[in-house]
């Protein structure tokens, strides 16, 4: 035999040798040359156990989800009086749920022992079942309800199967008036701000609308701004981007296309100026000031016209309706922050922006730095942050003037 071959075949031997032997050690077989993974070995994905050989004659054990899903949070909350007649009844799980599970079956609302009709979804994101009663008129008045979610084989399951450790059982007293629902702001909805008659102004290169933007004026009234198309009077201390279109009345680039479409945005937020301040006036909890309250959802109604946010943050707590709604009607102004002492509006427990508004009699103020919330409706404008300030303000919601100006400095505006 050639003497290199020899050695080439030795040595070859002698590796195939040593790689069984390691895998002897390691309680498995590997194929001598590529080192796979033999029978002796299972593989398996986080969180499970594939059943497999592990040795002669013995089997793995199987390990899945054991733990019971519990009800973290329910809306209206126990004992609670008061509620209004058209309210959505939920409960919130500890982890995601079978959607099969939860049906009218599995969770129910009664009256006096009585069952009310009603439809039951889930909602995965939130892991929020929610109950809304067929009743035309909502539950009835001044009355007694019990809410159930059941447990057991047959009652609400995890998507591990399973079920509760015991009924979830809560009671409300429901009150005389149906639930607020939000004003319908038709297509002034899709407009971040809008300048009336008075046209948009921005300071700053930090500004940016997610929505349209726009005025009944001519387009010569928007500066500081652009938007895809074109860019109006911008310098380079005022850049502010629109992330939407920019609507207005001509010289170009302004037609009398998009004259109309400005004309029924501030038609449209004048309908729902009008429907706000037409609700029953509601409480004034702080005299005015709502800076360090806690509310609920209800209409309030400043008693001495104006709204302030000034001395400390205003909480808005949606008690786990995600339809939950709050109007404020002021029948003069409303002012948030300070030049120096900035303050915020907080959402907690499934409050959204979408579904707060502010109906205000002249004008509205957001000042520096501050963390706005909610549709602003003013007749005589709204003005955010103050001409040199470098630290953003935000708005999550709109500025909708009806007659006179917006005005921005350095603002992020969010229409929800």
């Amino acid at each position: 035999m050639n003497p290199i071959n020899y050695l080439f075949r030795s040595r070859l031997g002698f590796i195939c040798a040593f790689l069984t032997f390691v895998a002897a050690g390691c309680g498995g077989n590997l194929d001598p040359v590529l080192g796979t993974p033999g029978a002796g070995l299972v593989t398996t994905t986080p969180g499970t156990t594939t059943p497999g050989t592990t040795g002669p004659g013995t089997t793995g054990p199987t390990v899945g989800d054991t733990v019971a899903p519990t009800v973290t949070g329910v809306s209206p909350a126990d004992g609670s009086v008061g509620i209004c007649l058209t309210r959505t009844v939920s409960a919130t799980f500890s982890e995601p749920m079978d959607p099969a599970s939860i049906s009218a079956a599995n969770f129910t609302v009664t009256d006096n022992g009585v069952a009310v009709p009603g439809s039951v979804t889930y909602d995965a994101a939130s892991r929020q079942a929610r109950f809304v009663t067929t009743n035309a008129a909502g539950f009835a008045a001044s009355r007694p309800f019990q809410a159930t979610i059941r447990s057991g084989s047959a009652g609400v399951l995890d998507v591990a199967g399973n079920p509760l450790a015991a009924d979830r059982v809560w009671s409300f007293t429901t009150g005389t008036q149906p639930c607020q629902v939000p004003v319908n702001l038709r297509s002034a909805a899709l407009f971040g701000a809008f300048g009336g008659s008075a046209g948009v102004t921005n300071q700053g290169v930090n500004t940016v609308v997610n929505g349209h933007l726009g005025t009944t004026a001519a387009c010569t009234l928007i500066t500081g701004f652009h938007d895809a198309s074109n860019v109006y009077t911008e310098t380079p201390l005022n850049i502010g981007a629109v992330n939407g279109t920019i609507y207005c009345g001509p010289p170009a680039p302004g037609t009398t296309t998009t004259a109309q479409i400005a004309a029924t945005a501030r038609a449209d937020a004048q309908t729902a100026y009008n429907e706000l301040a037409a609700l029953p006036a509601g409480s004034d909890p702080g005299a005015g000031q709502l800076g360090g309250l806690v509310l609920a959802p209800a209409t309030y109604t400043s008693a001495g016209g104006t709204f302030d946010i000034t001395t400390g943050d205003l909480t808005l707590d949606a008690q786990n309706d995600a339809d939950a709604v709050w109007v404020f009607q002021a029948a003069s102004a409303l002012t948030v922050g300070q030049g120096a002492t900035p303050r915020r509006v907080l959402l907690i427990n499934g409050a959204q922006a979408k579904n707060v508004f502010w109906q205000v009699g002249s004008a509205a103020r957001i000042e520096d730095a501050s963390s706005m919330v909610g549709t602003i409706i003013a007749p005589a404008g709204v003005t955010i942050s103050t001409s040199g300030q470098t630290a953003q303000t935000t708005l999550t919601g709109r500025a909708l003037a009806l007659t006179a100006s917006v005005t921005m400095v350095n603002t992020t505006v969010v229409a929800p």
